[in-house]
């Protein structure tokens, strides 16, 4: 590896020094660096063809916008935790320059994670097209009646949601939104499709968890109102009746730099606050490893 691409945070003061020293450190290693500033509203800026992998300096969201931008390019990314969540951004700024040592040196493990195409249908023509890193949201807006919402698996009918909305999930994205809204935790390299109601009308209706080979289609009823399309809880389009949304796996995989030095279970227990065992269980954990 000898070239990469440092992505900040936009006004973010302490992700943008970050970037600086890092660009420094890089150069003072014999790579190649390059600094720029990510702007979820404006168009991706172009990375130059040398580049082999991208270091994300803010939160999980600059992780998201950068992984919707260029994670078809195939690069791996190591995401550093600038003041967020860090579910995706799991390194911290104390551990960035050990775990690039170790990932030069090729000691670090590189996991893909599925992403999903969603595809938004207006009179029968593709209309808005965006990559999906944690979930695409259909939901009625703040003032807005309940929803009806019709879903097709590969074409077969599945049922009619009355609900707040329906949200199709990634294994990645089962910690976020769709964990608010009681969905499942799912290990985040597994290869599925999460559908999940939101606040559905009927109990009955519970989250599936499908194969990453389906296509989840689903159709707003005619007299729907005031209805969105959210992608990664970042971008999106006004939906109106008779829209079509299609959604699949993408092409791609997101290639994220996995720190050596804790597990999914760790983050798990940090992030979500789980107690860890203790006393007599402790030592049996240890005897079972």
């Amino acid at each position: 590896m000898k070239s990469l691409a440092i992505i900040t945070k936009k006004h973010q003061p302490d992700a943008w020094e970050a970037g600086q020293v890092l660009e420094a450190w890089s150069h003072d290693r014999g790579l190649e660096a390059v600094l720029l500033v990510n702007e979820p509203d404006t168009q991706a800026l172009p990375l130059p063809p040398e580049v082999e992998f991208i270091v994300v300096m803010g939160g999980d969201g600059t992780l998201l916008s950068v992984a919707r931008r260029y994670g078809q390019k195939g690069l791996p990314i190591l995401g550093v935790n600038v003041g967020g969540l860090g579910f995706l951004t799991e390194v911290s700024l104390e551990e960035l320059y050990p775990v690039l040592e170790h990932f030069l040196d090729g000691k670090c493990e590189v996991e893909e994670r599925m992403m999903l195409s969603a595809t938004l249908f207006r009179n029968g023509l593709p209309f808005w097209e965006e990559t999906v890193l944690n979930d695409a949201v259909i939901n009625k807006g703040a003032l807005a009646r309940i929803v009806e919402l019709t879903a097709w698996i590969d074409r077969e009918y599945l049922t009619t949601y009355r609900a707040d909305g329906l949200i199709i999930a990634t294994p990645t994205g089962s910690t976020a939104y769709t964990l608010s809204a009681g969905g499942p935790i799912v290990y985040p390299t597994l290869r599925h499709v999460l559908l999940l109601p939101i606040c559905p009308h009927t109990l009955s209706n519970r989250p599936i968890i499908l194969p990453e080979t389906v296509t989840v289609a689903v159709t707003l009823d005619p007299k729907a109102e005031d209805v969105y399309l959210t992608v990664d809880g970042q971008v999106g389009q006004a939906l109106q009746p008779g829209d079509r949304v299609e959604v699949r796996r993408a092409p791609h995989h997101l290639k994220l730099i996995k720190s050596p030095r804790r597990s999914h279970f760790e983050i798990l227990r940090a992030k979500l606050g789980w107690g860890e065992v203790r006393g007599p269980n402790t030592q049996a954990c240890k005897e079972l490893s």
